[in-house]
């Protein structure tokens, strides 16, 4: 099963991602993916395979790739050995677009794990980094990007601590692994 982790700006996606990693460490269950992005590794952000654009272009033609997507001027790919890895029943856990959810489920078993917090907490955490005015965070926060129709859905509500944040994804993600062994 692929579970495709989607979310708000703000949500905390990677933090509960962080820490359900770190406490998943060992556990032949669950897969969490790195993605290969045409971004430079010291450009901050996630810890991601970073590639330029010409060898991204080229593992893709190869068929390197089981997803990849453009999004803010960038490129980026799931790699194909995910494929290996749920056929043997794991749980491959990976922060996709919500633009290539659609293809996902059209190739995959696909269960989203969308992270999510109350508007007024997404707002506040959106100004504490800085990066954006007032102005922008009320016009982030209006653009609700729909999840496209038919899609197996468990949400987590990141509206408490880190740590009980991350019980839940654990807790989400254990039931997916579970329903990937009965599969």
């Amino acid at each position: 099963m692929l579970v495709a982790v989607v979310g708000p700006s703000g949500a905390g996606k990677d933090t509960l991602m962080g820490l359900a990693r770190a406490r998943l460490e060992g556990d032949d269950r669950f897969r969490f993916v790195q993605r290969a992005i045409t971004r430079p590794a010291e450009a901050g952000g996630e810890a991601h395979r970073a590639l330029d654009l010409t060898t991204f272009e080229a593992e893709r033609d190869a068929g390197g790739f089981a997803l990849w997507w453009r999004a803010h001027g960038l490129l980026y790919g799931i790699p194909r050995d995910i494929e290996a890895d749920m056929a043997a029943r794991r749980v491959v856990v990976a922060n996709l677009s919500r633009g290539v959810l659609a293809e996902a489920a059209a190739r995959y078993r696909l269960r989203v794990l969308q992270v999510t917090a109350p508007t007024e907490l997404l707002a506040a955490r959106l100004a504490a980094r800085g990066r954006e005015s007032a102005q922008d965070i009320a016009a982030r926060l209006r653009r609700e990007a729909a999840l496209p129709p038919r899609l197996d859905v468990a949400t987590v509500m990141n509206d408490a601590t880190p740590e009980e944040g991350a019980a839940r994804v654990i807790e989400t993600l254990s039931r997916a692994a579970e329903d990937a062994r009965r599969s």
